[in-house]
């Protein structure tokens, strides 16, 4: 296999769940030495390690988080050390065969809340070195250093693992305050780690569950450089009839896991109270993600032999001809309806052409739902009431032929403007069994539009006469890993896109910055603004908590949570993104207004028309 670094750059990686939890759930009672259990139980741990492997890991930890000298030696075994820890590897390298990483697991020699004098650092230095020297003996892919608290022991185990010459991830614990038991913050175990020549990817485990990572993910992610491994625990666990149990289900666990990828992280997995059921939901759901699967991979054609008439872009479309004028644009989204009946969508389409908008932005599948095809709400528009479609087209549902086909055909049908997007990951919970084929990602599809408005197709096959699709991007002005984002918008620009639309804004300054740094690049495309007017505190709560890449402030939660009616939150909401309007109205070429629960009234009256 590919060295688990290079692997881990290329898409995020799924690790296994807790260890400790299955062995007491197998009935071995906590006054026994699991680690030792390698020796004495080794078909009980291959087990375990062969339920995460068919649970969909792809990395899974050794059985060896306290097997170390010292803390092996209240049971008596300092002496086993190195029969554990080398055993532990064979066992999980069984289990893992030719397609799974084996981990180490190496967890502290201090108790949490310990300071480590100085006089004890030779005895700790020796135990872990003894306990990575077998380990790395075997051939382990990675040293996971696990649930510390104390920095300096944690850099002391990473400088001796990389004398072994073996890949190190630190991770350690925080507290509900984002502190680990000593009292350091989280910021300054990150920034420690990642100056740290010894760690090559960090992390955090265990600690109060999902939402507990989240929130320090949000201060902590933008801090580092190195790649990032999260595998909280179940959440907190609760006394029942005297048994510590983890009640958080694999479903919440699972929706966690997939926003920690959307954020930028390159490994999930599982602390305490997790099992191989979050896994194997976990593995059903983020493998479905754009950014886990790997790609097709394209590169632009532009054969001398094959002269065509290539469309310039402000002829593509009537919106294209406004936008790349200068002129301002305006847009409503209107979601497909979920049934056949089209004429309550074109009723709201007719109140927005009266009214003067330009285009109607028509979403691909929205929060990965079943709808109408947007396609065919996109031309009944066109040829009912003649305002121009913008057709959002996600990468999710179709593979490259069809997607190309589509593009091909929407177009000859007369379809111009389109926004091509990665798509969100089919929704656990109505189609459970459904999967996403993202074989390409927005940048891909982007440049297979370019592709055919330059008169190829994928396989670089001549497409006489070429397209004139004017190729839309999306934008994320608010995202967590906004260097991530800024270079993929980068790339779009130079896959052939020609404007782009954002994420609703209601951060303000959020969008300046992103647009101060995206109008350095040499090529400069016209940026459309999404506005999303709120109706209500429940409303706002879910566009900041539920949808990918919208970050509502603090302040607009506060003013939408003191509306005490729904008239009110309504003409708040619509108040708050007309004030968003006109303070972002310079730096932008348009705006994109959203219809909450289908009201387009409500976006009409956002734009004053």
């Amino acid at each position: 296999m590919r060295p688990i670094l290079e692997r881990m750059k290329e898409s995020p990686l799924l690790f296994d769940g807790a260890m400790g939890t299955m062995i007491y759930e197998r009935g071995i009672f906590i006054n026994t030495c699991y680690d030792d259990l390698c020796l004495g139980n080794p078909k009980l741990i291959s087990q375990i390690h062969k339920e995460y492997v068919e649970a969909g890991a792809d990395v899974i930890e050794t059985n060896t988080f306290g097997a170390n000298r010292i803390m092996l030696r209240p049971y008596g075994l300092a002496d086993k050390a190195e029969a554990i820890n080398r055993q532990a590897v064979r066992l999980a390298r069984e289990a893992a065969g030719d397609s799974v990483y084996v981990a180490a697991a190496v967890g502290p020699c201090i108790r949490p809340d310990q300071i480590m004098p100085d006089e004890h650092v030779a005895e700790v230095e020796s135990a872990f070195a003894e306990q990575l020297a077998a380990l790395a003996a075997e051939g382990v892919d990675l040293v996971v250093l696990e649930t510390f608290t104390n920095l300096k022991e944690l850099q002391l185990a990473a400088r001796t693992a990389r004398r072994l010459r073996l890949p190190v991830l630190a991770s350690f614990v925080l507290n509900e305050r984002g502190e680990t038991a000593v009292g350091t913050r989280a910021e300054t175990m990150i920034q420690a780690l990642s100056s740290d020549e010894s760690v090559d990817i960090v992390g955090i485990n265990c600690g109060t569950g999902p939402a507990g990572v989240f929130d320090a993910l949000q201060v902590v992610l933008p801090l580092t450089s190195k790649p990032f491994v999260v595998m909280p625990n179940a959440g907190l666990p609760r006394d029942v009839a005297g048994r510590m149990i983890y009640l958080t289900s694999p479903e919440y666990f699972t929706e966690y896991a997939k926003k920690f990828i959307e954020m930028g992280v390159r490994g999930v997995g599982g602390c305490c109270g997790t099992t191989p059921a979050h896994i194997r939901m976990a593995a059903r759901a983020i493998k479905a993600l754009s950014g886990v699967k790997k790609h097709v991979k394209l590169r632009p054609l532009a054969r001398q032999e094959s002269l065509v008439h290539v469309v310039p872009p402000e002829k593509k479309s009537r919106l294209a001809r406004k936008l790349l004028s200068g002129e301002k644009v305006a847009s409503v989204e209107i979601v497909p309806p979920r049934s056949c009946d089209l004429s309550e969508m074109l009723r709201k389409v007719r109140a927005c052409a009266g009214a003067g908008v330009d285009a109607i932005n028509i979403p691909d599948g929205p929060r990965a739902s079943a709808r109408i095809s947007p396609m065919i709400a996109a031309l009944t528009i066109l040829k009912e009431v003649g305002v121009e479609p913008i057709l959002h087209y996600c990468c999710r549902d179709r593979n490259l032929i069809g997607m190309q086909s589509d593009l091909l055909g929407g177009y000859a049908a007369g379809l111009a403007n389109f926004l091509i997007i990665t798509g969100d990951p089919p929704k656990l919970g109505d189609y459970p069994d459904v999967t996403g084929v993202f074989d390409v990602d927005a940048i891909g599809l982007t440049q297979v539009a370019a592709n055919l408005n330059r008169g190829f197709d994928i396989g670089g096959n001549p497409i006489s006469p070429p397209t004139g699709i004017f190729i839309g991007v999306g934008a994320n002005p608010c995202a967590v890993d906004l260097e991530r984002e800024i270079d993929r918008y980068f790339r779009k620009i130079e896959a052939g896109a020609e404007f782009a639309i954002t994420q609703p804004v209601f951060d303000t300054e959020a969008l300046f910055r992103f647009l101060d740094r995206v109008e350095r690049h040499h090529r400069r495309i016209p940026v459309i603004a999404g506005v999303w007017p709120l109706v209500s505190y429940k409303n706002a709560e879910f566009m900041n908590n539920e949808v990918p890449g919208v970050v509502v402030p603090r302040e607009v939660l506060d003013r939408m949570a003191r509306c005490r009616t729904r008239e009110e939150g309504h003409r708040v909401g619509i108040d708050i993104a007309r004030k968003i309007v006109a303070q972002i109205s310079p730096r932008v070429c348009g705006f994109q207004v959203s219809a909450p629960l289908g009201n387009v009234e409500t976006a009409l009256a956002v734009l004053k028309l």
